[in-house]
């Protein structure tokens, strides 16, 4: 379904790797101060955080010197017990980073607000060091966490250098509100209204289980096909937003002994939930037609033609799968994109860079 096998990274790495040059805590910042979710009483180095959850917080840096060692906390348990983190969940949080510069003082890092942005960070808990993850591990949706990390050495001031990175002034300080979480196997909710059926693909889904897709004899529809099997009631998709789903796909056509093999399910990875930019470019053009404008919440059956999928010949597929697909989208969730940053203005009298020629979609390497 990707047009390309490229990792989507998350403002949230960017940030957790930005506090050390090496991308990593030593060892000795971990273990001290590191607050599990049993301990009775926050650490009093860490800042004071207030404000609703959900909202920009407000933040105090104490009046006493910055900590050498990293510091964490829930400065605000979430209250819902049925909806607790798990350790290979999909999150859906709001971050804010300050730099804590010196006692008593510091400020928030430009640009690195998700509520200013409106475009919240969507975080692989399987993907993140253990330092980030420990803290969030069994919280319930709705907690807020604060993460401090000590000033950069010297030496690891000078290794950020080296490597282009902007050296952070003081001590780092996350913000991490919880808003949402995914897990392994979430579906969307409800009772299918329809099946298909009849001239479409007969659609079978029990509980938290891959779809069985069933095609019919008949030649596939011309046209983009969207049959809503469950219709959602959470907001309409609009396009270049990041969506969460969980999808399976057959080809229309039927193999040699007359089977319609799954070529691509997220539950045949453990139903892990799948997110991606929902845009030209990033998708093929019949996911971009056919969930732009459909509510989440909703399971949709798409039935695709080959010249809005990977190609309708294997040659023009490229080692896609050929012809008319279908697919089976739960779709869970819909959020914004970060605005695309913007380029520096070149210096008064001087000559900005020259621009290059917008390259042709390279289509090698597609799936």
């Amino acid at each position: 379904m990707h047009r390309r096998a490229a990792a989507l990274a998350v403002p949230l790495t960017a940030l957790t790797l930005a506090v050390s040059s090496c991308g990593s805590i030593p060892e000795e910042w971990r273990t001290p101060a590191f607050l599990r979710m049993d301990d009775e009483q926050l650490d009093p180095r860490l800042p004071e955080v207030s404000g609703p959850v959900g909202e920009e917080p407000e933040i105090t840096f104490p009046d006493e010197e910055l900590p050498d060692e990293e510091i964490s906390g829930v400065v605000n348990p979430g209250s819902g017990e049925d909806e607790l983190v798990r350790a290979d969940d999909l999150l859906v949080a709001n971050v804010v980073s300050y730099q804590w510069t010196a006692p008593g003082e510091g400020e928030a890092v430009e640009g690195q607000s998700s509520y200013e942005t409106g475009a919240p960070d969507l975080i692989r808990m399987n993907q993140m060091p253990e330092y980030i993850t420990d803290v969030l591990v069994n919280q319930a949706v709705g907690s807020r966490v604060v993460y401090v990390f000590p000033p950069l050495s010297e030496e690891e001031a000078a290794q950020a250098e080296a490597a282009g990175q902007e050296v952070p002034e003081g001590a780092s300080v996350l913000v991490l509100d919880v808003m949402e979480r995914f897990g392994n196997g979430s579906v969307v909710p409800g009772e299918q209204t329809s099946d298909g059926g009849g001239d479409l693909p007969t659609v079978t889904q029990d509980d938290v289980s891959e779809p069985v897709i069933e095609i019919p004899d008949t030649d596939a529809p011309e046209d983009l096909t969207v049959e809503p099997l469950i219709e959602g009631t959470g907001p309409e998709v609009e396009e270049g937003q990041q969506i969460i789903v969980q999808y399976t796909g057959v080809r229309w056509e039927a193999e040699e002994d007359g089977s319609h093999p799954v070529f691509d399910s997220t539950w045949s990875r453990a139903g892990e939930p799948f997110d991606t930019t929902i845009a030209e470019g990033s998708v093929i053009e019949g996911w971009v037609e056919g969930i732009v404008g459909q509510r989440v919440g909703s399971r949709l059956l798409l039935v695709i033609p080959g010249d809005m999928a990977y190609g309708e010949t294997a040659e023009e597929a490229g080692g896609g799968p050929a012809g008319p697909l279908v697919f089976v989208v739960d779709l869970l969730g819909a959020y914004d994109n970060p605005p695309p940053a913007e380029e520096e203005e070149p210096a008064e009298g001087g000559e900005g860079p020259e621009e290059e020629a917008s390259p042709e979609e390279d289509t090698s390497s597609e799936e």
